[in-house]
């Protein structure tokens, strides 16, 4: 099976094409598990099949390290955007791709020397706010409130918290201390399996530098703390504008690199701006790989 590993700031998946490399779907969910092993596989936040569609240009189908299937990758999809474009799919240089999470529309940036897409602007779409449809299940609020700045209580510490869905559920939790201090394998897993997530969560860690920058670690269901999250980035921009903290328009700075977040004042949207970098193409043989 031929595949071509990529990543946006960090954030590595490996991407097939299935429009000429025929996976089953009873066979994905373990095909990412394999391929994602960082010692026994190639390695990787997850798996992404870009498929044919109908109604858009092209479907992102994202399945998370632990074989769970995922929603929408922010990342992910700037990668598939330069990867149907680097590979002569399609001459667009605008695309709207189908994801779990809907369609999203993408402005692609093309060197001009090299005709490849380097970087992305990715519409995200309106942030999600209600309560019910992020989901949060919290005392004393409502299916329509707002979780803005909403005290609990984790492993015996009080967080101030703000959750936003942009497609997917995330938790946001700007903090005092250095986020860089953060035991990220103990304290995320506490967060991503908490009562109040019946879905689970993804779980930002925010230190605020001034009005348009922030500095951003992740924890994303599924996967564990990544380099990158896209649409946690955009889920941190919201918040910190819902807490009064910074503009609309943001340079979040994540272990792997730099995203710009805008949310938009008029039309409500959110635009993420970052890049897009294949690392190699392979071909892997998924009945050889043994994961015990």
């Amino acid at each position: 099976m031929k595949f071509t590993k990529m990543h946006g700031c960090g954030n590595d998946y490996v991407y097939v094409y299935t429009g000429t490399e025929k996976v089953a779907d009873a066979d994905k969910s373990e095909l990412a598990l394999m391929l994602s092993d960082r010692h026994k596989g190639i390695g990787s936040d997850g798996l992404i099949f870009i498929n044919p569609a109908k109604d858009a240009d092209f479907e992102m189908e994202m399945y998370n390290s632990d074989g769970t299937k995922g929603t929408m990758c922010g990342n992910g999809i700037r990668c598939v955007a330069k990867y149907v474009y680097d590979h002569r799919l399609t001459d667009k240089k605008e695309l709207d791709i189908l994801t779990g999470a809907g369609i999203k529309h993408i402005e692609l940036k093309v060197d001009i020397n090299s005709n490849e897409a380097i970087a992305a602007v990715v519409n995200m779409g309106n942030p999600i706010l209600e309560a019910s449809k992020i989901p949060v299940v919290m005392e004393g609020v409502g299916d329509d409130d707002r979780v803005v700045s909403e005290t609990v209580d984790m492993n015996g510490k009080s967080y101030k918290i703000t959750c936003v869905s942009m497609g997917n559920p995330h938790c946001v939790i700007f903090m005092d201390e250095d986020i860089q201090n953060l035991d990220m394998s103990v304290i995320g897993p506490v967060f991503e399996h908490h009562v109040i997530f019946p879905d689970r969560i993804n779980a930002e860690f925010v230190n605020v530098i001034d009005r348009t920058h922030l500095a951003m670690r992740v924890w994303e269901r599924g996967a564990g703390e990544t380099q990158a999250c896209g649409t946690g980035a955009s889920a941190t921009a919201v918040a910190a504008v819902l807490n009064g903290l910074t503009e609309r328009e943001v340079d979040i700075k994540l272990l792997g690199g730099n995203l710009r977040i805008r949310w938009d004042e008029e039309d409500g949207n959110v635009y993420m701006t970052g890049p897009a970098s294949t690392v190699y193409e392979g071909e892997v043989f998924p009945e050889k790989i043994t994961r015990f």
